[in-house]
């Protein structure tokens, strides 16, 4: 029985596969929940300059009292700050908010039209050269992006939107294939696991909730990680309670079988998901 935090190798680095997502979590709030998700045993906490909680996550990390070195901490540039120095200063603007250090995994967060892609990820790469990031990655990107950033530089991660209603096995291919990570956001589907009938089914065999099932059906995946989002301790405690339990073959076929190309998050400046 897997009863560990399963880690994944990106780069030189590991990252636990099972993060906290600090998405429209703001102000004191974070701080607190940063440092409870700490407490809970998550070891990975995933921001963005967008989310403008920066500084409250690197709070909620020095009030949790764990060791810096022990957590890994991914935030994300803007696509409308792509060009070379605006990349740079975003990045060390993030750096200065969180005051941790360093950055562990630093993302372009959306793909920019107007800017090519060599731009801001030769940034990346003079910002992990100085140490203001260890690890580079992208999110968002479609498939043909994603190989074209691995063309140019050492991408160690790719983030995009997975759940069990919303397959990715192209990128997910891409990553098995690359030996690089790919992490889950809204791995929950924004609570519609609560709701269906296999998920509970599932649930109810293991006796576990639909949300358990479906993050830990995601990180039996390899090399998948999730960074679910929980705004009550119950919740953060309830989402990390899946290493005591594997499911079976036939379960993770019948949770994927539930994929119908449900997207939450589509806007306006997406890339076009099928090209």
């Amino acid at each position: 029985m897997d009863t560990q935090q399963k880690i994944l190798e990106v780069g030189d680095g590991h990252m636990p596969a099972l993060g906290f997502g600090t998405w429209q979590v703001e102000g004191k709030e974070c701080v607190e929940s940063v440092a409870d998700a700490l407490l809970v045993g998550y070891r990975h906490v995933d921001t963005a300059e967008a989310y403008e909680n920066e500084r409250e996550v690197g709070a909620g990390v020095r009030r949790s009292g764990v060791d810096r070195e022990k957590v890994w901490i991914t935030t994300k540039v803007w696509w409308e700050h792509l060009s070379r120095d605006e990349c740079i200063a975003s990045a060390e603007a993030s750096l200065d908010r969180l005051d941790l250090g360093w950055i562990d995994l630093l993302l372009i967060h959306w793909p920019a039209y107007d800017v090519p892609m060599d731009e801001p990820l030769a940034a990346f790469r003079e910002l992990q050269a100085r140490g203001v990031t260890r690890h580079i990655g992208v999110s968002n990107f479609t498939p043909a992006m994603v190989r074209r950033a691995l063309d140019v530089a050492p991408v160690s991660c790719i983030q995009a939107e997975y759940h069990p209603w919303l397959a990715q096995d192209e990128l997910i291919q891409i990553a098995r294939d690359h030996d690089i990570a790919f992490t889950a956001y809204s791995p929950l589907g924004r609570g519609r696991v609560a709701q269906d009938e296999t998920l509970r089914e599932i649930a109810e065999h293991h006796g576990k909730s639909p949300a358990q099932v479906a993050l830990r059906w995601l990180l039996q995946q390899p090399p998948v990680a999730a960074i679910p989002r929980a705004s009550s301790p119950e919740h953060r405690r309830e989402n990390f309670d899946i290493f005591d339990f594997v499911l079976a073959d036939d379960e993770m076929e019948r949770v994927a079988a539930l994929a119908e190309g449900y997207r939450i998050i589509d806007p306006e400046f997406a890339p076009a998901w099928d090209r």
